[in-house]
């Protein structure tokens, strides 16, 4: 699919492209790495489409109606993307080939009937049958019954409390705003105010439809046990139900005016919030309710940030990122240039390079809650978001940048240094990383009812935990003692099969293709047991094609789908990368990785990908990055055909 949105690519770079053998690896790797430099930016960024599920179309008409600026063009547009993605049966799913998925469904089906669908057309019909055999209205997520509740479809009482006051509380209470995870803290404080305003716009219709039982549309739900952690918080909701009612006015108005100033204290340069949908709808509504006329500068800002975030298709859809992800997508693309054999001090490097540089964060963030004395350094992943830097980002732009040889070498140890220095303090307690926060591992989050979408905090995973363990190998810490507590996690923390889970990529064939590469950087031996048994089950999954896949269904059900789905470019490069990594080039395994991949590339260089290979929240949130079908195969390329990654080494 070809797409334009705003700020996307701008004029192409061109290399010339041998093809003395078409069929042969270095070939393929020569059409893959010309069509990679082609789609760099003037200004020196990659960035491909992020592509979710169309809850993100669906909500961005409903913010618009709800703010009462949808346009014609707009809903018809976005109305044939959602009509496009309809499964057979009636139905969306999360991710491409998955299973139908019920709020996903309730929400597309809105939009549509905001669009002017009429629901007796069969396209309708087959949505709503599915709807109420699913249970209905009532056995949708919580925040889909929240935008129904913005008009009147779902009662908010019938919704959980969650009340403005939350932030008060101290950074060590239990439940207190930094106990979340960035993206969910982000969501959380502006449907606070949400909460505590109750609004309802006219609806334009009713959903009858929908519901199980039109005279009984708001079923009771019993209560969980009250010893059980489920009936605990069910009953805090209750009360918190009954504070609602009878709110201390002066502490509410106190809430709110601070719930304002900590969203506007957050509003990125670009107008968006974390670079990403949820926060950013939920601080526009929260903000109107707050007296924030649409001509403001925050809320003018604001929407027009998600121009940036629109996608329009060739033949007149439209379509929105959930995030944009430039600096991620460089970084790879650096590293994936310079292991296809790229020298360096290429003029696409030093681009690459320069604009890095430019975006390194240098500010603190809500991460200084648990780290105050430590000196910020890094990289988000989005244009803007400075007050989100993360370790995996910041991981991989060190070992980009250590692979270019910019003419600015003191500016970019400089960067290093101080991205080195940041990420290790951010180091958690058990020795490993998470993304944007250090030890954000209570539990208490999740059991909240008003949780009961994608995981809500972010404790240490593998794959982050590897790609820092490479990058401190890289920079020349293989003995610094915090790098070898990172090194024994991830040995302690390798699943019984041999495999590593994947917390942001899809899944068990990330994790593993991540950790691998990192213990052999960090000193591991090939023939450790524990890159012994990654090998075993690597091999053990390859498809009969010789590719590899894993289909998102490994997070539900990882007996059946763990290393199991279509073979697709990323995964197959993965998988690639961590048996060249322990030493596997010349086996069966990696030629016939290698021969899927020279044989299913297309004539532009690129390969297909339909499958949504990463991750937002696993099971729950699925992402299709369209550049990880060529950054991914590129570097897994270019490291069989000249045998190592290149670029490594350099001054500490």
């Amino acid at each position: 699919m070809t797409a334009t949105a705003g700020g996307r690519l701008g004029p192409q770079t061109s290399v010339a492209v041998t093809r003395s053998d078409d069929s042969s690896p270095a070939a393929a790797l020569s059409r893959a790495t010309a069509h990679l430099l082609s789609l760099q930016h003037a200004d020196g960024w990659w960035k491909g489409d992020l592509e979710t599920n169309v809850t993100m179309d669906a909500e961005d008409l409903l913010l618009r109606q709800f703010l009462g600026i949808r346009t014609e063009e707009q809903t018809r547009a976005t109305a044939a993307w959602i009509r496009s993605r309809q499964r057979e049966d009636g139905t969306w799913a999360t991710f491409h080939g998955g299973p139908p998925e019920l709020s996903t469904t309730v929400e597309a089906y809105v939009a549509l009937r905001l669009a002017g669908d009429a629901p007796d057309a069969a396209h309708m019909r087959s949505a709503a049958a599915f709807v109420r055999e699913s249970g209905g209205i009532a056995a949708t997520r919580v925040f889909t019954r929240i935008w129904l509740a913005l008009f009147g479809w779902w009662p908010w009482e019938k919704l959980p409390e969650l009340p403005p006051e939350v932030l008060f509380l101290p950074s060590w209470a239990p439940l207190n705003i930094y106990s979340f995870g960035q993206w969910a803290r982000q969501t959380i404080v502006p449907l606070t105010v949400v909460s505590a305003h109750r609004p309802v716009r006219p609806a334009p219709f009713d959903l009858a439809e929908l519901h199980t039982d039109p005279a009984n549309p708001y079923p009771r739900r019993p209560l969980a046990p009250a010893h059980s952690w489920d009936g605990l918080f069910q009953r805090l909701d209750q009360l918190m139900h009954r504070y609602h009612r009878h709110a201390i006015r002066p502490v509410r108005r106190l809430a709110l005016r601070q719930a304002a100033a900590w969203i506007v204290e957050r509003q990125e340069a670009d107008g968006c919030w974390g670079g990403i949908q949820p926060p950013a709808v939920y601080s526009l509504i929260a903000l109107r309710l707050l007296g924030y006329r649409l001509d403001h500068p925050v809320m003018k800002a604001g929407l027009a940030a998600f121009d940036g975030f629109t996608v329009h298709t060739e033949d007149g859809k439209r379509w929105m990122e959930a995030c944009q992800s430039p600096v991620w997508d460089t970084c790879l693309a650096t590293v994936a240039l310079r292991d296809a054999g790229l020298p360096g001090d290429h003029p696409a490097l030093v681009r690459a390079g320069d604009w890095m540089l430019g975006e390194e964060v240098t500010t603190r963030g809500d991460w200084a809650v648990k780290r105050p004395r430590l000196a910020p350094g890094g990289w988000a992943f989005e244009f803007q978001n400075d007050t989100y830097p993360d370790v995996d980002d910041t991981a991989e732009v060190v070992l980009a940048l250590r692979r270019i040889d910019h003419p600015d070498r003191a500016r970019l140890l400089g960067a290093v240094e101080r991205a080195v220095g940041w990420s290790l303090g951010m180091q958690s307690k058990d020795g490993a990383w998470g993304a944007f926060d250090a030890d954000n591992t209570s539990r208490l989050p999740n059991k909240l009812p008003f949780c009961d979408f994608g995981e809500v905090i972010d404790p240490p995973s593998a794959d982050v935990t590897a790609h820092m363990v490479e990058m401190l190998a890289e920079t020349g810490r293989t003995r610094d003692p915090r790098t070898r507590r990172g090194v024994a996690w991830l040995l302690e923390h390798q699943e019984a099969d041999g495999s590593w889970f994947g917390r942001w990529g899809t899944n068990y064939i990330y994790g593993t293709g991540s950790v691998v590469p990192a213990l052999i950087a960090a000193g591991i031996a090939p023939g450790h047991p524990s890159v012994r048994r990654a090998v075993r089950w690597l091999t053990g999954r390859q498809n009969t094609d010789g590719g590899w896949g894993e289909d998102m269904r490994s997070y539900e059900d990882p007996a059946t789908w763990a290393g199991r789905g279509d073979s697709t470019a990323s995964q197959t490069a993965w998988a690639l990368m961590a048996l060249l990594a322990a030493g596997e080039r010349d086996t069966e395994p990696v030629e016939r990785g290698i021969a899927w991949l020279t044989r299913t590339q297309r004539p532009d260089g690129s390969w297909d990908e339909p499958q949504f290979t990463g991750t937002g929240f696993p099971w729950d949130f699925s992402i299709n990055y369209h550049l990880y079908r060529l950054v991914f195969p590129v570097t897994a390329l270019g490291r069989y055909v000249h045998d190592a990654p290149l670029g490594r080494g350099g001054e500490r």
